[in-house]
């Protein structure tokens, strides 16, 4: 069976360690890269219909007013079908402590039965803040390994850290 690599990442305006810098790919694409590179698999970026702004403050108050009111975003596109996937590697930014809410409407729309998901996260500090688990939930039958969670200020000298972490997938949960 074949590997997704399935994520959501923003380019524009971004923050890195109290700075702010526009960057054309955005970090967790770059892990998604990396991970596909890898593992030889395919991706699959999660969009949404109407994306947040461009600004990096317009941005995260957004993400902030959808995640208060548990909104769902419409998707610019699925895939067709998940079906010819055993293993998903799920790469997202951590929005508020939590995946952004584009990553809900993916989630929501498949059955992830017999699935195995690996998750992974960008961010500043804030790390996996319990993402693991509610995707977890969310996806009722798939086996849900431990998250790697890569400060988005680290990501381009992150390249053995992600072979490291995709090593020991076999023996995880």
């Amino acid at each position: 069976m074949a590997k997704l690599v399935a994520f959501y990442s923003r380019a524009d305006e971004n923050y890195f360690g109290g700075q702010y810098r526009s960057i054309t790919v955005g970090n967790t694409e770059k892990v998604a890269n990396m991970i596909a590179k890898a593992i030889g698999g395919e991706q699959f970026k999660i969009e949404q219909k109407i994306p947040y702004a461009a600004d990096y403050q317009t941005c995260i108050q957004q993400a902030k007013a959808d995640k208060q009111a548990n909104v769902r975003p419409e998707l610019a596109a699925f895939p067709v079908s998940l079906d010819n996937y055993d293993e998903i590697y799920l790469g997202y930014p951590n929005y508020w402590g939590d995946m952004p809410m584009a990553v809900y409407t993916f989630l929501e729309a498949f059955d992830w039965t017999g699935k195995t998901i690996h998750p992974f996260c960008t961010h500043e500090g804030s790390g996996l803040s319990g993402t693991e688990r509610k995707i977890a939930r969310i996806c009722k039958g798939a086996r849900v390994t431990d998250g790697l969670a890569i400060c988005g200020s680290n990501v381009d000298r992150s390249t053995e850290t992600v072979r490291t972490w995709l090593s020991g997938q076999g023996d995880r949960k």
